[in-house]
């Protein structure tokens, strides 16, 4: 019998809560494997820009983008100017 694929498969062992790999199995289709769908998530994860989240901004990122919003009046881009042309 010829294999389906030429791509090498190694078994993991992870440990979840017993609650979420039952909601998981829910949205399993009746002829999709559990590894199909993690291998699918895991390669979109893998595929995907990284997640940024804001609380991962230093504070001077989090100014700079405020300075660039169209959206913050003169008197506080002045202000947030000046912060981020002193040095530390």
């Amino acid at each position: 019998m010829k294999r389906r694929t030429k791509q090498r498969m190694t078994a993991i062992h992870v440990s979840i809560p017993v609650r979420v790999l039952e909601d998981f199995d829910e949205t399993l289709r009746f002829n999709q494997s559990r590894s199909a769908k993690i291998t699918a998530l895991i390669q979109a994860e893998l595929n995907s820009e990284p997640a940024f989240s804001i609380a991962d901004a230093s504070t001077r990122q989090l100014m700079a983008a405020l300075h660039a919003r169209d959206d913050v009046d003169l008197l506080m881009k002045s202000l947030l100017l000046q912060v981020l042309t002193n040095p530390l």
